[in-house]
């Protein structure tokens, strides 16, 4: 469906439905069309054509999925409600066409009465209702999916600048979601023109290289169609051929983010064999290798381990006569049609309560988002699900009992857990890889066999997973445990942090003008008090950061700035300024409402800038600074008669970003292999990064394991990430916990 012709009328759209051989109500779509040209009279696009000519070309689209009467319809009627709602709205769509057509129609339109602040939430809002009615009605993404089809066909008229917002939103939205259904033909089509107008000079060369390429050897791609044909056909096997070439953005993803060169595509070419049976499958590929040598470690079997999309076929890579290399696919007709249109082609094999039963199944991530959706209100947390959960590259492991489960690329022990059951990730206590105990932050690689162990002792999980965890389900059901568990603790680190923002605009506050602060932005992000909306932000389901905006106008409607009167000593011509509430001290530490004070840091904990710390007025010595989620500042505050000595305080913001000299201690235990020379791999890594190694001591342990115990010096909580990122990379470095036991 690459036709550039524009159609006005139905003609083309009638001829394809025919092709189908299906049966239409063809008298209901010549209705919806009627009715959605006279509605877009006028109405023209941007290149000067007549508006309806775009629904026309998408309802072509979506009949070459093969979708049924009302998908054709709700192609038709797509814009209808949003662009003539002077004259239209979904009580006439569905009195006209019926309740499907009408709640498709809804699912298409986009959100234009929704009150938002600001352009992004806009956005997030549109993805959340498209996502919503997809949970309800799967064909309402194939409609959206084919109706971005033809936007992008015809981007060309648009300006440059729209052009680009266009084409990275079908790419970081659009084809990863078709990527997810399977549907591999529409998702290839959005990646290469989206690519054309991101990178219209990369493009270029790409498929420059590749004409170049496929007319040197082209005499060698029908050689091969020759002797596999004629393989086929001496051993009895009913099939048919196809040729492949890689698409230019698939092509161009290997050589710009994998760094490979042209000649190192191994799947450049690509052979399809499509049989009748499963069983023609197998016995196709025995035939293949057994004409061509095998590339090892490029065979993979779809079939018997299908792919969330329901992708199968038989892959290998294997080496031609003239030493090039090519892969082979084979399927039979039903694994092709899905492989092409993914869930969308069970609208053509399947139908009856099993066949809804089995789409529910299929698309059960979707309500997972959804679920984990309803506990998101930060924009980028949700598009972060989008990209983590949905458009991420995924690993298939086994439980113990042989269950497969899939997670994104980089997903760990913990997620594992709590994609088992909440209740297995809050009572965890270790994990188990094909039968070794492992770190629970173990990264998860394809086939592996994972068990978890738990126990009824466990105090639930610790905050420091919800920065581990690479899923969003976890994180959410992290989060929702310390949301329910320890609504006290998140109270007292909310209003911590409140105040501290409060303080660093240099304004100060009674407790009713916070109290009026805080339920004034409360109502505005949703929340349905100020106990609910300090709650949040201390588990973590509010970033403080993304309400800084409101919690700034709220200052200036409910406070003044701050007015420091100078005060006039008798002594002639002398003037001395107050000093201000915030006192930096020589650490790098801003302790509010404390003059002159002396900082220290505390051992439990050796707090880095970049930590959230709270102080605490010691007898004697000073303000202790401790990390805001260290244990004892947990215990200490459940002690009322200590309430006034825990100071807000926060670090220097040049001090954050590694602009001062300080050199701060940091604390580390490695778990790792008791081996000769591995004490000396660390000191040398250490050394290599220019890390002053301030103490070290080793545990050797009976289990062939030993724990290096670490202080070194540290810039800020990113050096010591960098520093952790490096010794991770050691063989045989397990796991490291920051601290000591």
């Amino acid at each position: 469906m690459n036709e550039t012709k524009i159609s006005t009328d139905t003609t083309r759209l009638l001829d394809i439905l025919r092709a189908t051989g299906k049966k239409y109500d063809i008298d209901k779509i010549q209705r919806a069309f009627e009715y959605a040209r006279d509605l877009h009279e006028g109405q023209f696009r941007v290149s000067g054509e007549a508006y309806i000519s775009h629904p026309i070309a998408v309802a072509e689209i979506v009949a070459g999925l093969e979708l049924d009467t009302d998908s054709i319809c709700a192609a038709l009627l797509h814009d209808t409600v949003e662009d003539c709602s002077e004259k239209t709205d979904l009580k006439e769509v569905e009195k006209k066409f019926g309740p499907e057509v009408a709640l498709l129609v809804d699912g298409l339109t986009k959100i234009v009465t929704l009150q938002v602040e600001d352009k992004e939430e806009a956005h997030i809002e549109n993805l959340r209702k498209m996502l919503l009615a997809m949970s309800k009605d799967v064909r309402v993404i194939f409609i959206k999916l084919c109706d971005r089809l033809h936007n992008m066909r015809t981007l060309e008229v648009k300006p440059d600048h729209k052009r680009r917002i266009t084409a990275l939103e079908t790419m970081q939205v659009y084809a990863p979601l078709a990527h997810r259904l399977g549907m591999q033909r529409i998702k290839q089509e959005l990646e290469n023109l989206g690519l054309r107008y991101l990178d219209p000079i990369g493009y270029a060369e790409v498929r420059q290289h590749i004409e170049e390429k496929y007319g040197e050897n082209l005499g060698f791609i029908e050689n091969i169609r020759a002797t596999v044909d004629q393989k086929m056909r001496e051993n009895n096997i009913q099939f048919t051929l196809e040729g492949r070439i890689k698409s230019v953005y698939s092509i161009y993803k290997k050589m710009y983010n994998q760094n490979k060169s042209f000649d190192q595509i191994y799947d450049f070419y690509a052979l399809r064999i499509i049989v009748e049976t499963e069983l023609e499958c197998y016995t196709a590929l025995g035939l293949i290798h057994e004409m061509f040598n095998s590339i090892p470690g490029r065979f993979k079997d779809y079939i018997s381990t299908p792919k969330p999309n329901m992708y199968r076929s038989l892959h290998t890579t294997v080496i031609g006569r003239d030493g090039i290399p090519f892969e082979v696919q084979i399927r039979t007709w039903e694994m092709h049609h899905v492989a092409e249109y993914g869930i969308a082609a069970h609208w053509k094999y399947k139908s009856g309560a099993s066949s809804k039963e089995e789409m529910d199944r299929k698309l059960e991530w979707i309500s997972r988002l959804i679920e984990t959706e309803n506990e998101q209100r930060d924009p980028d947390e949700f598009m972060n699900a989008l990209k983590t959960d949905i458009f991420h590259d995924e690993v298939f492991v086994f439980t113990p009992k042989g269950d497969v489960i899939a997670l994104p690329s980089g997903a760990n022990v913990i997620d594992f857990a709590y994609a088992i059951h909440s209740a297995v990730g809050e009572k965890m206590i270790g994990g188990k890889i094909n039968g070794m105990i492992v770190p629970i932050d173990r990264k998860l690689e394809n086939g592996e066999i994972v068990e978890i162990m738990t126990s009824s002792a466990s105090k639930g999980p610790s905050r420091d997973w919800l920065n581990i965890v690479k899923t969003s389900a976890a994180r959410s059901k992290i989060r929702a445990w310390f949301k329910r568990e320890k609504k006290a603790d998140n109270i007292v680190m909310g209003k911590a942090a409140i105040e501290a923002e409060i303080r660093k605009m240099r304004k100060s506050c009674t407790e009713a003008q916070r109290d009026a602060i805080v339920t004034a932005i409360s109502e505005r992000v949703g929340y349905a008090g100020a106990e609910d909306f300090y709650n949040a932000i201390g588990y973590g389901g509010l970033s403080i950061s993304k309400i800084l905006a409101k919690l700034q106008d709220e200052c200036e409607r409910v406070l003044k700035p701050e007015v420091i009167e100078p005060e006039v000593i008798t002594e002639p011509e002398q003037v001395v300024v107050n000093k201000p509430k915030n006192i930096k001290s020589n650490s790098g530490i801003v302790v509010d409402g404390e003059h002159g004070c002396m900082v220290k840091f505390a051992k439990c904990c050796n707090p880095l800038p970049g930590d959230s710390v709270i102080g605490f007025v010691t007898k004697g010595f000073g303000i202790s600074i401790h990390k805001l989620d260290c244990p004892n500042v947990k215990e200490g505050q459940k002690n009322p008669e200590n309430a006034d000595r825990w100071k807000p305080a926060h670090w220097e913001a040049s001090v954050t970003q590694g602009a001062g000299s300080g050199i701060y201690e940091a604390l580390l235990q490695i778990m790792a292999e008791d081996r000769i020379g591995m004490l000396a791999d660390v000191t040398t890594a250490l050394a290599e990064m220019r890390v002053s190694i301030l103490q070290v001591s080793v545990a050797n342990h009976s289990d062939g394991r030993s724990t290096i115990s670490l202080k070194v010096g540290c810039r800020n909580i990113e050096h010591y990430n960098s520093i952790v990122s490096r010794l991770r990379n050691l063989n045989g470095v397990g796991h490291i916990l920051r601290g000591f036991s």
